[in-house]
């Protein structure tokens, strides 16, 4: 006869209780990360995205109130640091009331990489993938023989010690390549793939430049934060360039501060 009386407590249903609960709030992080997962699926393949990725990786995404980590007042610079080569092209600071922004992970708001260095960067971004894809990607990435990067954020108005209401990010990320026809196609891609997921709306065109594109997240009247991802090039330059904020964001200025990239490196006398 077996005696029942020290059996374990396998029977009590305490853990299946807590199980059955769905709260809202993780179905919505589960939402946000699909699109965050498209996002990077695409940007692992492009030069660029790198900086962005690691951005997002530092970024407050707990529920509630989002918490943005902008620019001491003393720190703000208003004037375009003194920079050479392709960092010489990305817009000043204090052009149109845009000011200095966040970090870009370790680099700083401003920065700019050497071949190899970029080249780490993009493979790093492919960390969270699974062996056998990243190994593919790594190749693609090898295959883009990306000569330089050179990357900046901004802060759509100055910082005020007290409230941040209404403002937004952006940032920009450019990538030269040896073989211009790859850039047209690295962009080309990148645009395909976003626009044939369903999860994306289109963002606003951007002036004089059909080839650049921007897209929006899904509406989530749900969620506080809002963005937009564009993709454009020039010549042998790679633009990326994502703008980030509380709800609502103002997507045709941002428009506007990507064509005024476009043009820049489009002119590079514009640059000295």
């Amino acid at each position: 006869m077996t005696d029942t009386r020290d059996t374990p407590d396998t029977d009590e249903p305490a853990e299946p209780t807590e199980l059955t609960e769905a709260p809202e709030k993780p179905a919505r992080r589960g939402r946000a990360a699909v699109v965050a997962g498209s996002v990077l699926l695409a940007g692992a393949l492009l030069a660029g995205v790198g900086c962005t990725v690691v951005t997002v990786r530092g970024a407050d995404r707990d529920a509630g109130a989002p918490v943005w980590t902008f620019p001491k007042t003393a720190s703000v610079r208003t004037e375009a640091p003194t920079a050479t080569g392709l960092a010489a092209t990305l817009v000043p600071y204090g052009t149109d009331g845009w000011s200095q922004g966040p970090d870009l992970g370790e680099y700083g708001s401003d920065a700019q990489l050497g071949g190899a260095q970029a080249t780490a960067l993009q493979k790093e971004a492919l960390s969270g993938l699974p062996r056998s894809q990243r190994k593919q990607l790594e190749q693609r990435i090898d295959e883009m023989h990306i000569q330089g990067m050179a990357m900046r954020s901004y802060l759509s108005g100055p910082p005020d010690p007290y409230t941040n209401d209404g403002l937004y990010t952006m940032s920009v990320v450019l990538s030269r390549m040896a073989d211009q026809n790859a850039v047209r196609g690295i962009a080309t891609f990148q645009n395909e793939f976003l626009a044939a997921l369903d999860i994306f709306r289109e963002g606003p065109q951007i002036k004089g430049h059909k080839d650049a594109k921007c897209f929006l997240p899904p509406e989530d009247d749900d969620e506080e934060l809002d963005a937009m991802y564009c993709s454009a090039y020039v010549g042998d330059v790679l633009v990326t360039a994502t703008a980030t904020g509380v709800k609502p964001l103002d997507t045709a200025r941002a428009a506007t501060f990507l064509r005024t990239q476009l043009e820049r490196i489009a002119e590079p006398g514009a640059a000295v």
